[in-house]
């Protein structure tokens, strides 16, 4: 679809053609497994990848390619791919760049679970990461080596609100000739378009905000398609010929779609981290009304955050549309409508303290989820982050003492006045 619409019209219009067998509006659920080939020829073409259509919905799926179209488009990529869920998207975007003895430099203040994803799960493919402050750009340049193929950030840290500076991090990575992936699920491409700021590849839980309600698990991968994959040798499946398809080299034959088709020719095929067609379905629906939900997620977030920097029950708040935080001129720039809807703030009486709030709170559901439309909360270390040391707890926003809360669309009296009485038994 044409990227000159605005992101409003992109939201309810990309990925989404009236069905040419029947007229219907909304995109079907295609709850297929395979389709008929036309005949021999066609077959051996798109399994050769000479044509582009459908084979098997491991690949791909008519409903799943509505929802990547539409997902590259709010990001102003050039590709995308859909799976089944954020840690496999996760895992999907570091498939076609790495090989055993390879490693990544991440952010330390990432989601507890990418965190023990990256630091425990990827050693088994022999990959390996390390973990730094991305605020400390200097210590980024030193721990990329000649290994390294990806540092990877989030937008909006979860779980303490941080805003990345991903202009600066965009521009080591070219310096050192390997892409930027960057984690924005919690910024939403209405809040932040990583792929303007120098990105290569964004990835998205989109379980959380794009679906928006609680009812899907699923992960996106988009490409920018800028990256140049052939500049050195450091990414031979992108870059060299590709044995399972006759020799095709994936950048020099598809350019700028070359990781997407990889992803799937490959990633999908061989890895099988599919996403329902079921689950696209209602994340295409959940994405119709997306800057509409921010929109009330990020005014409710301001007024909740700013309540609480006031409460003396309250030791502080992360939450970076505060004219306090180290973040809000950052946030500024990075993600100027808004600081999302995601922060965490520290409770007087520390863990113990916590553990009442969380017990006590009404309207806040108690669950490990965010981007609801529900307000949710969660005390991290014993629970997300529990299985982090002290100190990574502390280095990823999840300190004992604080609870994260997700800030959902309600009315935002309400949300203050549950967080009020819970604080009172909290701290009595």
């Amino acid at each position: 679809m044409s990227k000159t619409y605005g992101f409003d019209t992109l939201q309810v219009h990309a990925g989404n053609k009236p069905d040419p067998a029947t007229g219907a509006r909304q995109v079907p659920i295609y709850q297929t497994t395979a389709y008929v080939f036309k005949d021999a020829d066609h077959a051996a073409r798109l399994f050769n990848l000479q044509e582009v259509g459908y084979i098997y919905s491991r690949l791909t799926n008519p409903t799943v390619s509505a929802l990547a179209e539409r997902v590259c488009a709010l990001e102003g990529g050039a590709g995308a791919i859909c799976c089944s869920s954020g840690h496999a998207a996760q895992i999907m975007a570091l498939f076609p760049l790495m090989g055993p003895g390879k490693n990544i430099v991440a952010s330390s203040r990432l989601y507890g679970g990418t965190i023990t994803q990256f630091s425990q799960t990827i050693k088994r493919f022999g990959w390996s990461a390390k973990f730094v402050d991305t605020d400390d750009l200097a210590a980024v340049r030193k721990a990329c080596d000649k290994n390294t193929r990806a540092i990877f950030c989030e937008t909006i840290a979860n779980p303490g609100g941080y805003v990345t500076d991903i202009p600066a991090l965009a521009k080591i990575a070219d310096q050192k000739g390997i892409p930027l992936i960057v984690d924005n699920t919690t910024a939403t491409p209405w809040l932040c378009r990583p792929i303007e700021h120098g990105a290569t590849l964004v990835v998205h839980s989109a379980t959380k905000y794009l679906t928006g309600n609680g009812t899907v698990t699923g992960g996106v991968v988009v490409d920018s398609g800028k990256f140049d994959w052939s500049a050195s040798d450091k990414f031979p499946s992108l870059s060299q010929p590709e044995p399972a398809y006759h020799g095709l080299t994936f950048h020099p034959t598809l350019g700028g779609l070359a990781f997407t088709f990889h992803s799937i020719a490959v990633g999908l095929r061989d890895l099988g981290m599919t996403m329902n067609p079921q689950g696209a379905h209602y994340t295409l629906l959940g994405i119709e009304t997306l800057s509409l939900r921010m929109e009330r997620h990020v005014k409710n977030a301001q007024k909740v955050a700013e309540w609480l920097e006031k409460d003396p029950r309250v030791e502080f708040v992360t939450y970076a549309g505060l004219k306090s935080s180290p973040y809000h001129k950052r946030a500024k720039k990075i993600t100027p409508k808004g600081a999302g809807a995601l922060f965490t703030f520290a409770v007087k009486g520390g863990y113990e303290a916590c553990v009442k709030l969380v017990d006590n709170l009404a309207l806040f559901s108690h669950v490990a989820n965010l981007g609801d439309t529900r307000s949710l909360v969660i005390h991290s270390a014993s629970t997300t982050h529990r299985q982090l040391t002290p100190e990574q707890q502390v280095a990823a926003g999840a300190a004992p003492n604080v609870v994260r809360v997700s800030i959902g669309i309600e009315d935002a009296d309400d949300i203050i006045a549950d967080l009020d009485q819970a604080l009172a038994k909290a701290t009595a």
